[in-house]
């Protein structure tokens, strides 16, 4: 980021126009690569921007009501105007805390897009149904946030949901909001497909590495490498390709494997699949070669109990608790319809403490 600070709004608006000058050049897109890093970076400044236009012009107009509730002989007139002049009020704080919140974003890729795996943990049929919930879960999410979502890679589980499945969230700050759901994930329901209608405990595990920039130097040696091509899978129509065009590669010394299946073309999903190798790559060195994942997964990495981050609990009960935080609500069905800003949030804000020293 070439600004002082995320509030720096001058700043901003000085690179927004600098960066537009450069797209409205007939050449720009000679260069697709540097043309989409340009966009990129345009809608990061945008993103910051757009939320203070729009606290400007609600403080703008709640002192204009205030202005015109003060001249206004009707009671009745006098108190609407000031009804709406406290509503944009409220709206002003409520979008001020969001950018307060995005000032926690501090780390080199959290303004990054990120890659989102979901795996089904020991369980069978109930805990591939839970990694598929997640995933919309995460989708929703996304969505809200006026992010895009595009799936790489998705194997169906035998029975119902998914194996595992990757999508990679694009906007800004994606990474930065998304890294706070790596953990293991808990649910506890009475499970549709018991025919006795007990109650069982599911698991999934859900990583999240960032999309890196060009200038991040990671060496992978070909020899290094497996790669297989293969059929793509999933629920059918345009999204089943009629040829081995889906890439799994196999980094043989560190055992990671990633996969994508979105392109037509076997050569574009070797690309997508190599830049998540990079991606995970580059977290394992960070993480001292995976011993930070204990942090995550549990001291024996295991996708089980006593290793969750999160609880969703249906029945006997309705909550969702993040263990990390202390942070829990009964709104269940909001949070599985993609309502997890307030997880987030508390984590970040634990987070900024941890660093602070507090």
């Amino acid at each position: 980021m070439r600004c002082g600070g995320i509030f720096d709004v001058a700043g901003r608006e000085e690179i927004v126009a600098e960066l537009e000058k450069k797209s409205s050049d007939p050449e720009f897109w000679n260069d697709p690569a540097v043309a989409r890093k340009v966009i990129a970076e345009t809608n990061l400044h945008r993103a910051v921007l757009t939320p203070f236009q729009r606290i400007a012009t609600l403080l703008e107009d709640a002192e204009l009501l205030q202005t015109l509730a003060a001249d206004e002989a009707d009671e009745k007139q006098q108190a609407k105007a000031l009804d709406e002049a406290v509503g944009n009020l409220d709206e002003a704080e409520k979008q001020f805390g969001r950018l307060e919140m995005q000032s926690l974003l501090s780390e080199r890729f959290d303004s990054n897009n990120a890659y989102v795996t979901v795996h089904a943990g020991a369980g069978g049929t109930e805990s591939c149904d839970w990694a598929d919930m997640l995933l919309r879960m995460y989708s929703r999410y996304a969505e809200a946030q006026g992010w895009t979502v595009s799936v790489l890679e998705l194997q169906s589980g035998d029975e119902a949901g998914i194996k595992r499945a990757t999508i990679q969230v694009s906007g800004g700050f994606a990474f930065g909001n998304m890294k706070a759901e790596r953990g293991v994930h808990r649910l506890v329901r009475i499970s549709p497909f018991d025919s006795n209608s007990r109650r069982h405990t599911s698991f999934a595990a859900v990583d999240v590495v960032p999309e890196l920039d060009d200038d991040v130097d990671i060496e992978i040696n070909d020899g290094d490498l497996r790669v297989d091509t293969y059929r793509a899978s999933g629920a059918g129509g345009q999204h089943v390709n009629t040829t081995d065009s889906a890439v799994r590669i196999t980094h043989l010394p560190s055992g990671i494997v990633v996969a994508c299946q979105a392109e037509r073309s076997q050569h574009m999903n070797r690309d997508k699949a190599m830049n998540m190798l990079r991606a995970k790559l580059y977290e394992m060195q960070q993480d001292e070669k995976r011993k930070d994942l204990e942090k995550f997964y549990g001291s024996k990495g295991e996708i089980a109990w006593g290793s969750q981050i999160r609880s969703y609990v249906l029945q006997p009960y309705t909550m969702v608790k993040d263990h990390r935080c202390n942070v829990e609500t009964s709104s269940v069905q909001k949070v599985l319809d993609g309502d997890i800003q307030m997880f987030i949030d508390a984590w970040l804000k634990q987070q900024a403490k941890q660093d602070a020293g507090e």
